[in-house]
This record gives C-alpha cells, structure tokens and sequence, in this order.
C-alpha cells in the first residue's frame, strides 16, 4: 500500500480538493504521446494548441468541452478497398485532453496541412478586493454548539 502526499493538505489551503482531483487527471493524461501538439501564447489574452494529424480529416476530428476539460478526439477507418503492399502508416485513434482554468474559452477549431489549431482566449484578471465587515457576535451565538477536545489526554479525560 502507497502513501500518497497531498499538496493540498495545508489547513491554510481551503477548498482546493478540486485542484487535487485536476491533478490527478493531468498526471493520468500526461503519459500519451501520440499525437504530438504544442501550445503557444497568442497576445495577451490567448492561447493556441496545435495538434499534428496528417492524415486525419475534419470528419475524422472531434473537439468537445467536458467538465473544464478540452478533449480532441481522432478516429480513422480503415479503407477496405485497398490492398497495402507496405503499411507503415497505421489508422489509429487518439484522444488528448487538456484541463482548462475557469473563465478559458474554445473560440476556434480549424485543420490546415496536417494540423489542427484550437484557438483559446483566457480572460485578463482584476485584483479583486473586498472588505469584510466586523459586527460584534450576538450574546451565545456560536459558543452552544462547540465541543472541547483535549489533545493529549487519555480516554479518561486525564492529561
């Protein structure tokens, strides 16, 4: 049995058991090879992926958005009617996935000599700044309900 270290295990660190969930699909994903691809910043506010696959059609493509994930699909179908003397280009399929932050959105999807190139635009963030009002608690408000624990003490309540 393995012990497994959380990043997010830090009382500090409130909420973010979604980020852990993400990265353990990213480490599960990161292991394809096929097909390769490369990301670019495009401005100040965009991104492209490119995915090299000669051979595919947009017929044979799919680009789809599940759960903050953007999943490109290839499938192709081998052609009955040929006889190969030599085939050393395989008809395979392939998905790549690639977990997208909140707010990214898929703009464009288009297929050019071989390569297709997903267009995304990251929204540009405002420093964000609240100021949270301190009013005094009301008489035996919240002191009913809490429990005192002793740390360190035996079952019997003893130190």
């Amino acid at each position: 049995m393995t012990t497994r270290l959380s990043l997010f295990n830090s009382p500090l660190l409130l909420g973010f058991d979604q980020f852990e969930r993400t990265l353990d699909r990213i480490s599960k994903c990161s292991a394809e090879g096929y097909p390769p691809y490369n990301i670019e910043q495009i401005g100040e506010d965009g991104l492209r992926i490119t995915l090299a696959v000669a051979g595919f059609t947009m017929d044979d493509l799919s680009v789809l958005i599940e759960d903050n994930q953007l999943v490109i699909r290839g499938r192709q179908v081998d052609d009955k009617t040929r006889l190969y003397l030599h085939r050393g280009i395989a008809a395979r399929q392939f998905q790549r996935s690639f977990v997208l932050a909140e707010g990214i959105e898929v703009m464009a999807a288009t297929l050019d000599n071989g390569l297709l190139n997903v267009e995304l635009k990251r929204p540009l963030s405002d420093p964000k700044v609240r100021t949270i009002k301190i009013e005094p608690a009301r008489p035996g408000a919240g002191r009913s309900d809490a429990r005192v624990v002793n740390v360190g003490s035996d079952r019997r309540g003893v130190p």
